[in-house]
């Protein structure tokens, strides 16, 4: 728009003189002296559309992925799958997509993502390789996006770090991992956001801002990951400008209010649903801010050079007393200073703002707000899917102007594809670790042998199998690492009642409820192995206390029911029995709700209750 508020025609080259200069003063050369520009004939024509031969880049960039998540392909459901999907009783629920968006029962707020996945039960089941294979399409539909997105930034190499960030071996956990569709959808969002925005900055046009706004929106809707989004919004602007303007402010309110708010919720469902009572750290915010220097190092090493990847790394404990644990964070200060002070100069702008976004984007997730999984490690792969787009874009930049400067295209193309093919091996290898949850927990151990959490979630597996005294090892080995972990506790008392030693499943489960007094499922199966040995007074008090924990635990219904029919109250026995037919139909759970209507005729007929077949004692369902 000009000064009287007519619409100019676009010049030929897609950048205002403004941003000439400023590409200038960042050592890059504009638009219009195109392949002579560092980073070759791809960012000569940084403008939006694809021609030909981008759009078969773009199809082998995509078939590319495929093939280096090939192992996927067959992978099975593993940790948090079946709480995320196969055990989620909304999304077998048909009002689950209401229960997504209008109720506070989901643990995390995704609305988007869980209704996506609501609709892929329907297609897809209990067939894992439907739901994989969504994943690695987004992810290399992502890698296309970001290509597109350098290239509007005039970044160098912008068709390389698309590459390497679709074969980089530290996105593997969240392309693999069924339940990091949390990850993959609101990337694509998150890009579709920044190409809608640049859009809306060269034309104008008020709708491209609107639509931007939107793909942000739906980016939170699928998961609040993007929320850092319009600080990287300014972060570009004073890469392209040079500077950061009032208008590029007021412009930023809406996203920033959308964050605000989204986030918000964020943290309501995190403290409140997904956390719980469960105690994630106990330290202060000194000790957060010193394992925050520590951690941003910890992820920039992995980007890097990503070898011994693992799903849980060792958590880390600082002494916030120690002056040693705040050199990571003073020597991440003084790097900031240092690229402050040289911005002027020809790297110190580039590397600036690609540390800047770095960091901005690790923000969320650097431990000042609590997470789930930090109880098991302070540090993630799948947390740094957003932030390593940093690192992968001024790798490949200083990469492309040296190759440039070297004036040495047909070494720099080697290099390039021996670096590529490199990180598509490690990502080979790296995804046949998820190929099903036994193998994950494993290799785990192996690399983090004080992994207490894979030790039990292995144990369960095994369990799962009928392997019970195999399990039992398992759920020793993570006491021994971690004596206060109640789940632990609770496994262990559940593979013991199945060997039928009692006495020691009871102080397993007892162990559990010290630690843990909320924990539902221990009361429910402390209330069972008790009714086994006829102490039914105890045991009805357990079933009452879990049920009030968890109303809608249908398993407790049905054993409290089986326990007043034993004691000849079978009015009370048929209600809870109701009950307990009717969460189990809710949840789909068709097994126990065809035996608790056998059982509902048998009484209603006035079978006597010595004559019903009921479970023996020591044999009433027990929570697996």
């Amino acid at each position: 728009m000009n000064r009287k508020g007519k619409r100019t025609k676009p010049p030929t080259n897609s950048h205002s003189r403004e941003e000439k200069a400023a590409y200038g003063s960042a050592g890059l050369r504009t638009v219009q002296q195109g392949a002579s520009r560092p980073g070759g004939a791809e960012d000569a024509a940084s403008a939006s559309t694809f021609v030909r031969k981008d759009w078969l880049l773009a199809a082998v960039l995509v078939v590319a992925v495929f093939l280096v998540y090939q192992p996927v392909w067959h992978a099975g459901f593993i940790w948090g799958d079946d709480a995320f999907l196969t055990d989620n009783p909304l999304i077998k629920a048909p009002d689950g997509l209401y229960g997504f968006w209008f109720t506070t029962t989901p643990p995390d707020y995704f609305p988007l993502t869980s209704s996506m996945l609501w609709m892929e039960w329907r297609l897809w089941g209990l067939n894992a390789f439907g739901y994989h294979l969504v994943n690695i399409l987004l992810h290399g539909f992502s890698a296309v996006l970001l290509w597109c997105v350098l290239r509007r930034l005039n970044v160098p190499g912008a068709r390389m770090a698309g590459l390497i960030f679709a074969v980089h071996p530290v996105n593997v956990e969240t392309v693999a991992w069924i339940t990091e569709r949390k990850n993959v959808l609101p990337m694509v969002f998150y890009l579709l956001t920044f190409l809608t925005y640049f859009r809306f900055e060269k034309n104008g046009r008020r709708r491209w801002y609107v639509v931007a706004l939107g793909m942000f929106l739906l980016g939170l809707l699928a998961k609040t990951s993007v929320v850092m989004l319009p600080i990287l919004l300014l972060g570009c602007a004073w890469w392209r400008r040079g500077k950061v303007t009032v208008r590029d402010l007021w412009r930023s309110v809406p996203f920033f209010a959308l964050s605000l708010v989204l986030g918000l919720v964020t943290v309501w469902y995190q403290t409140h649903r997904a956390i719980g009572t469960d105690v994630v750290r106990t330290d202060g915010f000194a000790s957060r801010l010193a394992v925050a220097g520590c951690a941003v190092w910890f992820y920039l090493y992995k980007a890097l050079l990503p070898i011994n990847l693992s799903f849980v790394y060792p958590r880390w404990s600082l002494d916030p007393a120690l002056p040693a644990s705040w050199l990571p964070l003073a020597a991440l200060a003084a790097l900031f200073a240092l690229l402050i002070v040289c911005r002027h100069r020809v790297w110190g702008r580039p590397a600036l703002f690609a540390l800047g976004c770095y960091v901005v984007a690790l923000l969320p997730v650097l431990g000042f707000i609590n997470i789930y999984f930090m109880q098991y490690s302070l540090v993630a792969d799948h947390w740094q899917y957003f932030a390593i787009i940093g690192v992968i874009a001024i790798v490949t930049a200083v990469g492309s102007w040296i190759v440039k400067s070297a004036g040495i295209p047909r070494i720099g193309y080697v290099l390039g594809a021996a670096v590529v093919a490199t990180l598509a091996v490690l990502s080979w290898q790296q995804s046949r670790v998820y190929a099903d949850a036994e193998t994950l927990y494993r290799t785990t151990i192996t690399r983090n042998p004080d992994c207490w959490m894979a030790d039990n979630n292995l144990g369960m597996t095994l369990a799962g199998r009928g392997q019970v005294d195999e399990a039992i090892a398992c759920f020793r080995m993570s006491l021994a690492i971690n004596p206060e972990n109640a789940e632990a506790h609770y496994n262990l008392g559940r593979a013991l009642g199945d060997r039928e030693q009692f006495d020691d499943a009871i102080a397993h489960y007892r162990k559990a409820l010290e630690i843990k007094p909320d924990y539902a499922e221990a009361h429910s199966n402390l209330g069972a192995v008790l009714a086994g040995r006829r102490q039914f007074n105890e045991a009805i008090t357990h079933f009452q206390k879990a049920l009030a924990i968890k109303p809608d635990f249908e398993l407790a219904h049905y054993n409290f029911g089986l326990v007043l029919a034993s004691l000849g109250r079978v009015d009370d026995a048929i209600a809870q029995f109701q009950k307990a037919l009717e969460l189990a139909t809710q949840q789909n759970n068709q097994a126990l709700a065809e035996s608790i209507r056998a059982g509902i005729r048998l009484y209603e007929a006035g079978t006597p209750s010595h004559k019903l077949p009921q479970s023996p004692p020591d044999k009433i369902l027990i929570r697996r």
